[in-house]
Formats: C-alpha cells, sequence, structure tokens
C-alpha cells in the first residue's frame, strides 16, 4: 500500500481538500494545537460532518515524517452513496433489496474480503458507521480486488437509526452471529433483507441485535467454534443466493 495517495497532510493542502468537497474518511489534529488554520479546519469539517480525531503529536509523526503541521487528512479512494436512493431505487426496478450491515469491523483487508464476496453476490450496498469501522483506503480497494469500485458503499452517523429506516422501507433484518438459536438455513430470504455481520472480536452490539427480526447462526460441526468474517459473510449471502435462485 502506498499510503501517501491516502493521506493529505498540512493546513493549507486540507484547507483545499474540504473546500474541493473531497469524500473525506476522518481528519487526525494534533492536541492542544491553536493555529488559526487549524479553527478553519475544525469548522469545515464540522459544517461537513466529517470526524475530527484530536491525538498526540508522536501518532502523527508515526503516519509521515514530513512537515504536518498538526493535521493529517485521509482521502476515501471512492465516493459514497446515499442509502435511501440506493433502497428506492431497488424497489422501482422490482428488485427486493440485499443490504449488509458491518458493525464494528476494522481490519482493513477483512473489509476489502467482505466487498468482494457482496460484489459476486450481488448486494446492492455496503453500510458502515463513521466511527469504529475499517478505514477505505486503496490497501481495502486492493484487497477487494476491485470490487469496491462497484459496489455501493454507504457511511452513516448511526446504525441504530439506519436500521430503524431500513425497517421503516420493508427491510427484515437478520443478524449472523454464533450464539443465535437458529440456523442461517432455517429463515426465508426472498424478501428485502439487511443482514448484521460483527467483528470476530466483539461481535454484534446489544443494540443492533434488540432491533434484528432475525437472530442466525452458521453451524460449525468440527472442533473450531467460529469462522472468519469474511468466511461467515460469504456462507449466508450465498444461502440468500441460493433461495432467490431456486
Amino acid at each position: 500500500m502506498n499510503k501517501k495517495k491516502d493521506i493529505i497532510f498540512g493546513t493549507r493542502p486540507v484547507i483545499e481538500a474540504l473546500n474541493s468537497r473531497k469524500t473525506i474518511e476522518k481528519i487526525f489534529i494534533q492536541k492542544n494545537i491553536i493555529k488559526e488554520t487549524i479553527q478553519e479546519i475544525k469548522f469545515l469539517a464540522s459544517k461537513q460532518k466529517i470526524n475530527i480525531s484530536l491525538v498526540p503529536k508522536e501518532k502523527l509523526n508515526r503516519v509521515t515524517r514530513k512537515n504536518h503541521q498538526g493535521v493529517i487528512c485521509y482521502i476515501s479512494p471512492i465516493p459514497y452513496q446515499p442509502l435511501d436512493e440506493i433502497i428506492q431505487r431497488c424497489y422501482e426496478n422490482g428488485k427486493d433489496p440485499i443490504v449488509l450491515i458491518l458493525d464494528r469491523i476494522t481490519d482493513t483487508r477483512n473489509f476489502g474480503a467482505i466487498t468482494r464476496v457482496a460484489e459476486a453476490a450481488q448486494v446492492d450496498a455496503i453500510i458502515i458507521p463513521d466511527k469504529g469501522g475499517a478505514l477505505i483506503t486503496s490497501d481495502a480497494v486492493k484487497t477487494s480486488a476491485g470490487a469496491l469500485n462497484y459496489v455501493s458503499v454507504c457511511k452513516v452517523k448511526s446504525l441504530k437509526n439506519t436500521i430503524n429506516q431500513l425497517k421503516e422501507s420493508g427491510l427484515n433484518i437478520v443478524s449472523c452471529y454464533e450464539k443465535a438459536k437458529d440456523s442461517i438455513f432455517s429463515i426465508d430470504y426472498l424478501t428485502p433483507t439487511a443482514i448484521i455481520i460483527g467483528s470476530e472480536k466483539n461481535g454484534i452490539s446489544s443494540s443492533l441485535l434488540d432491533l434484528s427480526d432475525n437472530k442466525v447462526k452458521i453451524p460449525m460441526y468440527g472442533q473450531i467454534d467460529s469462522l472468519n468474517v469474511s468466511t461467515s459473510t460469504s456462507i449466508i449471502l450465498y444461502e440468500l443466493i441460493r433461495q432467490r435462485t431456486k
């Protein structure tokens, strides 16, 4: 990965990126730094609802040894898409939407692998949170084998609010996690469906589980009790595809 493709640093270049409305992942600003240009960056980022993290200077130095002037900006290599328009377009085209919701999946390679599967399964949208998710970088695009150029990714403020909106739009919410009682093979995926996938370490947030219409697990018959998150995503998506292509 060439990280230079994913970052902009220095106050003026970052201000220019904000003014030109580039797709920005997040901005790191050095703690306790007082500059007029830094205040301008904070104002512009707030106006555009872009995440800012205040971090020690050492963290910025680990990203680049060049003169960052206390600010580093991560640029997304893809544009984010509006979820409501995607759902509406699916219905207008007579298709039952397939949506994938990724909760607390922070590993870029896992994210890329999941995206590759999602593109193959013709998922209509991948939803990620604007905080606590993997950064969309050139490395993620590479790991996805270019699938990120074809799958619509939607970044949202609140997964909980988004799930409620999806329910109002007629989607069935399915949580796939290892402690569920029912099997992924026991439910109907023929209706509009949103599948929630959690990280291997933290699983799915309890607040999202509470909103789910179905909680399902992948049956495990061997000695190992869990699978890689991208493998799990593949299995449940292709059960959905199997049912829809009978």
